[in-house]
């Protein structure tokens, strides 16, 4: 039986591309002494395809930005500090998130959140979303020094909620970090679909989060038959 369900955080709960778009969009309206000469459209979409998704160190995609735009007055390292700073207002999270993890706790599973990143920064994102209490554990790779597809974070995971890989469901939206990893661990595998990558080889596939509760209930009633 499930006891307990894991999530990502980024592209599964918090709706980062969204996310992105809207905090660069007002980077740029809120810096705009610095970087009117450039074109806003150019701007939100070259710091999206630089930043592929959130899978590229920000320092570098804002040195690419200063250099290729040629901004001046504004360093790389201000430019970073101010996402740092901001990015966590205007977080997105995505449709039918509270619903999903109100009833979730409702049904008296044990939740976490194991994601890869710097700690303040996406504790910030989580708290901005306003689900940090519902989480029995949150596991941040900086914090920890161990980065998915580890799979010692996931064993911390497991340590933290006290539950088995078989009792255990992992919900996330990347191949490697999210799917095979866990899934080598013995836990099932939820995969929520993205524009991003292939299919993938995950227990099932989901494109609303509503579906997790489908899921867990229906393998809840399995185990009861």
């Amino acid at each position: 039986m499930i006891k307990a369900i894991f999530f990502d955080l980024d592209g599964t709960l918090l709706n980062r591309d969204e996310s992105v778009k809207q905090f660069i969009h007002d980077q740029h309206l809120r810096l705009c002494s610095y970087l009117s000469d450039i074109n806003i459209d150019d701007y939100v979409k070259r710091f999206i395809q630089l930043d592929d998704h959130g899978y590229v160190w920000k320092d570098k995609v804002y040195k690419q930005i200063v250099e290729e735009f040629s901004i001046e007055g504004i360093t790389a390292e201000e430019l970073l500090e101010d996402y740092l700073t901001y990015f966590q207002f205007h977080c997105i999270g995505f449709e039918h998130l509270h619903e999903l993890l109100e009833n979730l706790r409702k049904e008296n599973y044990k939740l976490a959140i194991i994601s890869n990143g710097f700690g303040t920064f996406q504790m910030d994102n989580i708290k901005a979303l306003k689900i940090d209490n519902y989480f029995d554990s949150i596991i941040i790779s900086e914090n920890v020094g161990i980065k998915k597809p580890n799979p010692n974070i996931f064993l911390q995971g497991l340590s933290d909620l006290n539950v088995s890989p078989h009792e255990s469901i992992f919900v996330g939206d990347h191949p490697e970090n999210d799917i095979h990893a866990p899934s080598k661990l013995g836990l099932k595998t939820i995969w929520k679909k993205n524009h991003h990558s292939d299919p993938v080889a995950a227990d099932y596939m989901i494109d609303d989060l509503l579906e997790v509760l489908d899921i867990v209930m229906s393998n809840k009633t399995k185990s009861n038959q």
